[in-house]
């Protein structure tokens, strides 16, 4: 299932990235067939989840940034068996490890400050071998020329594209797709 998942995202590299619930019906429009959610609470993630999934689409859900669920490993146990997202995405290695034991497709995501970031990101990539890795922001292509080439893991870029071109470059220096909540990006033609 996880190279299912990774391979839609290689086929279509242009990831909406939704801060809005209200969002998520323009995306499900939209070319993207993966969906970042950023957004959203115990209240309604499980029916958006849903919503997205039905309309044939991939939802990913940012752990971290679900309202009145715990952080922690059974915080992840309930995303997984309850909400059932496509995969998840996380900055905690700890439920990062913990989303990966219970075989559910998972995405460390990495802010990357200065350069002992790049090394701190590879040792942590290395230790919990998620099945891809969002480097933010995703316009530091040097950085991800250098991270790709110290990795295997699949490199997703995000934070700050705002243009086709960034989005390019961001391809071109070794991600294999890039989130944005540039909507006039999500129908970016990449041909």
């Amino acid at each position: 299932m996880n190279n299912e998942i990774l391979a839609d995202i290689k086929k279509y590299p242009i990831i909406g990235a939704i801060r809005d619930i209200d969002d998520v019906d323009m995306a499900l429009s939209r070319k993207p067939k993966c969906i970042f959610l950023l957004t959203g609470s115990i209240l309604n993630i499980k029916y958006v989840v849903h919503c997205i999934k039905k309309a044939g689409k991939r939802a990913f859900l940012h752990i971290d940034l679900v309202e009145g669920i715990s952080k922690d490993s059974e915080g992840t146990k309930y995303i997984v068996e309850e909400i059932r997202p496509d995969g998840i995405i996380t900055t905690r290695s700890n439920l990062a490890l913990s989303a990966r034991r219970m075989g559910i497709f998972t995405i460390q995501r990495v802010f990357i400050l200065d350069s002992l970031a790049v090394d701190t990101a590879v040792r942590t990539i290395d230790q919990v071998e998620p099945d891809a890795v969002e480097i933010l922001p995703g316009v530091l292509t040097k950085t991800l020329k250098r991270i790709s080439e110290r990795v295997r893991t699949p490199l997703i870029a995000g934070g700050l594209i705002e243009t086709e071109e960034e989005v390019k470059n961001a391809l071109a220096s070794g991600a294999i797709a890039i989130s944005t909540t540039r909507k006039s990006l999500w129908d970016m033609d990449l041909s």
